[in-house]
């Protein structure tokens, strides 16, 4: 579907499909939490600026299409302290279905329930997937050998096909995908083991010693020195994809926490930091691959929104978090300019983070090559 579009549409169409499912999720979380929790809700919108189409619903909230795509809010009913508006506005206040005088615990769920959505959103998507398509499974099979690698000196080619390994503690481990292989490569550095392969019609027993590689912190691993062939797809009954989609969802949060992790600890990877241009860029490229790639991108997607918004930043939910943890430790909220402080912080370094995101997604597009190439 998306193939068939020239790249100036599907990039753009693309893009505001992927945000749109994300942000209209992410805000279905504090609807529907509001909703529980007995908090009126007076707007739902998706994108900001004027609204291209409005409508109300029995319950007199306002739902809104904007015409900017890039986010949207829920504006909950009694946000605001009584004493931080006017006697107009608490004149029209409704007694009970205010935010602000409900228990902080209800408060902090209606604010967690958004990145909650995203997380429940991705698990969704990755189970359809696994049960629709079917889940990638990489098979045992040698695809490329890296040269001076312990799988070259052993005689190991392309195409070898991996049906058991021989360690010190268990002989014949069975070996049905490249994981298992990865697995027990990386538990042994240095240490010898056999691989049992097929390599046509032929069956070889090949001794290989991994090689050791240090982590840090003093954990070594074993190095085979090998990549992976081809992947099939193994579709799953839907009692299986559940909670194996669970689990993909739990997989994408370690990678995802872990490369934060890395790039405030050794700036690695701090370049590959995007912002929209480069979301808008990637929707579009990955639309074209077909819809089951656009919605794998959805579900990493909103895995990575999730995980922003609980960064304890002012300004985003996890800021919000922090401050009524403040609120319980104290007993009361914290005072009015400390919070006010702390979310102009908050926005200070979303706008940082923003125009440094951008600056990447530019360099990556080729803008600045462009114009160095007209200045040249």
């Amino acid at each position: 579907m998306f193939d068939l579009l020239p790249a100036a549409i599907r990039t753009p169409v693309a893009f505001v499909i992927v945000l749109g499912v994300l942000v209209f999720i992410h805000e279905l979380g504090h609807y529907l939490a509001a909703r529980w929790c007995g908090v009126h809700v007076e707007t739902f919108s998706i994108g900001f600026g004027r609204a291209l189409a409005t409508w109300k619903d029995r319950r007199g909230t306002a739902w809104k299409l904007a015409w900017i795509p890039l986010g949207g809010y829920v504006k909950l009913h009694g946000q605001e302290r009584p004493e931080d508006v006017t006697a107009e506005a608490r004149a029209l206040r409704m007694p009970g279905r205010t935010f602000y005088e409900k228990p902080v615990g209800s408060r902090a769920i209606v604010v967690a329930a958004g990145p909650i959505a995203n997380m429940v959103l991705a698990a969704v998507l990755f189970a359809g997937l696994f049960a629709v398509v079917g889940r990638p499974v990489a098979l045992p099979e040698v695809g490329e050998v890296i040269a001076d690698s312990a799988a070259a000196s052993a005689g190991l080619q392309a195409g070898d096909r991996i049906t058991a390994i021989d360690a010190a503690e268990a002989a014949g481990q069975p070996v049905a995908r490249f994981e298992d292989i990865q697995r027990i490569v990386v538990a042994h550095p240095g240490q010898r083991l056999v691989l049992h392969i097929r390599r046509g019609d032929a069956a070889l027993d090949l001794p290989v010693t991994p090689a050791a590689r240090d982590e840090g912190g003093g954990r070594m691993i074993g190095v085979l020195g090998i990549r992976g062939g081809a992947t099939i797809f193994e579709r799953l009954p839907p009692w299986q994809a559940i909670p194996v989609g669970i689990s993909q969802t739990w997989d994408v949060t370690e990678q995802t926490l872990a490369g934060v992790w890395q790039m405030l600890t050794s700036h690695q990877g701090v370049d590959e930091l995007g912002g929209p241009l480069r979301i808008a860029q990637l929707s579009g490229q990955v639309a074209q691959l077909g819809l089951a790639s656009l919605v794998s991108f959805i579900a990493v997607l909103s895995v990575n929104l999730a995980l922003i918004n609980l960064f304890p930043i002012p300004v985003l939910d996890g800021g919000h978090l922090l401050f009524f943890l403040a609120e319980v430790i104290r007993g009361r909220p914290l005072p009015l300019r400390a919070q006010e402080y702390g979310t102009r912080a908050g926005f200070a370094l979303l706008i940082g983070l923003f125009v440094f995101a951008t600056w990447n997604d530019l360099a990556h597009i080729g803008l600045f090559r462009w114009v160095a190439g007209l200045i040249g």
